[in-house]
């Protein structure tokens, strides 16, 4: 059985290379990183992905193929041939958890034998046979019901409790994705959530430490991450994307997805505005050959039918942050990244629906390249920054014994353990 907590590999080398595979796309980006913690971005390549739904695989050869083809292309950008790669995962089958474990302590100072046992604790709390570990964070430590404190080694309690935040991925669905990239030639050296990796790339530091909700617009998902205190606190994934505002309008005017695809991207808008009655549009019927069959339709009739969607999306986050409690975390601050946030009155809807301040995100930090232009390659470039976490983690580890990192790093404690 997988498991990429216990089995976690670092990227060791300076080179690294991310694979974001959506429903809509499939993108490879590989970068150069450099001690200092600054990197490169050498190659990125994508290429149309028709093998994943709602994020999981249903047909292996297309990923397959896709994913060959956008690693070939990155890597021919780049004039590297690249063997290992974080990947990212996404899709309905996520589940987020908030816990607690309490232990007692005897009085003593608190050491790493003591973390280590209350982790440990921790994780035969949490164990499923039908679910993976993607991520375990300790959000916090309470010494003696003192809370609020983020390292507690070297004080004296009686009984110290750790609140960790853990998301796992169903089993099933994170083998036939690892399968498609060891197919391709790949070695997969760590999952990360798609939505949490948006959010490594989109946010800011105030951000992430004040509250706030990153929404991830997909093709087939809209998957959305609450960050707190510098931490994540919740992530989920709702069955609804660009492509059903494609499909609605394909469906509407009996056109092709292909034709309703252009419509939404050259005339759509989730926003009505004054001029939308008299501006005709021509559409062309399914089935017509050689452009015979059209139809004209005023604006107005496309945004009649991208807006109640468009709404129904962001019911259904708001419906959900209500829910699980995380609303009251992060106050009234929402970042939209993804391709789909690309709609034109999207960030206006989202701010009516949700009733907060809405920004929309793209890439930090990366200067003029092609990833930090777009929003739908923020997933992507979020893999780049925890890889280079992982790069800068490795080389502070060098000058030391892997033993002794361990013990002095709760945070990499953590994922030894479980």
């Amino acid at each position: 059985m997988l498991n990429w907590s216990r089995h976690h590999t670092r990227m060791r080398g300076s080179l690294i290379a991310a694979l974001d595979i959506g429903s809509s796309k499939v993108c490879c980006a590989i970068a150069q990183a450099d001690a200092s913690g600054h990197f490169d971005i050498l190659g990125v390549g994508h290429h149309l992905s028709t093998g994943v739904k709602y994020g999981g695989v249903i047909d292996m050869e297309e990923v397959i193929t896709s994913i060959v083809n956008a690693v070939h292309t990155a890597e021919k950008m780049a004039g590297v041939t690249i063997r290992n790669i974080l990947v990212s995962i996404n899709g309905i089958h996520l589940k987020s958890v908030n816990f607690a474990v309490e232990m007692k302590v005897s009085g003593h100072p608190i050491d790493d034998a003591d973390i280590r046992r209350i982790l440990l604790q921790a994780k035969g709390t949490q164990e499923d046979p039908t679910y993976q570990v993607i991520h375990t964070i300790p959000t916090g430590y309470a010494l003696d019901g003192t809370k609020g404190i983020k390292d507690p080694r070297g004080m004296y309690g009686e009984r110290l409790l750790v609140s960790i935040h853990s998301l796992f991925t169903k089993t099933s669905p994170l083998y036939n994705l690892s399968t498609c990239v060891a197919r391709s030639h790949l070695e997969v050296t760590g999952v990360v959530a798609a939505p949490y990796a948006s959010g490594l790339a989109c946010l800011v530091e105030d951000e992430i430490e004040l509250g706030v909700i990153l929404i991830d617009m997909g093709g087939s998902t809209t998957s959305f991450a609450v960050f707190h205190e510098g931490q994540l606190r919740h992530t989920e994934c709702i069955p609804i994307g660009g492509s059903h505002v494609t499909m609605d309008i394909a469906r509407g005017f009996s056109t092709t997805l292909t034709h309703a695809e252009r419509l939404k991207t050259l005339y759509g808008s989730a926003l009505p505005s004054a001029a939308d009655d008299r501006e005709m549009i021509v559409i062309p019927l399914v089935g017509e050959k050689g452009g015979e069959g059209t139809n004209q339709m005023p604006r107005s009739a496309l945004v009649s039918i991208i807006k109640p969607r468009v709404e129904e999306i962001f019911e259904y986050v708001r419906d959900r942050l209500t829910k699980t409690g995380v609303d009251a975390l992060v106050g009234r601050r929402v970042v939209l990244t993804g391709g789909a946030s690309q709609l034109a009155g999207v960030r206006e809807v989202a701010s009516m629906v949700l009733g907060k301040n809405i920004r929309l995100g793209k890439p930090l930090h990366l200067g003029s390249s092609e990833l930090s232009q777009d929003p739908s390659f923020s997933t992507c470039a979020g893999l780049l920054a925890y890889g280079k976490a992982e790069h800068l983690a490795y080389l502070q580890m060098l000058p030391q014994t892997r033993s002794k990192w361990i013990l002095s790093q709760i945070g990499s404690l953590f994922r030894q353990i479980w």
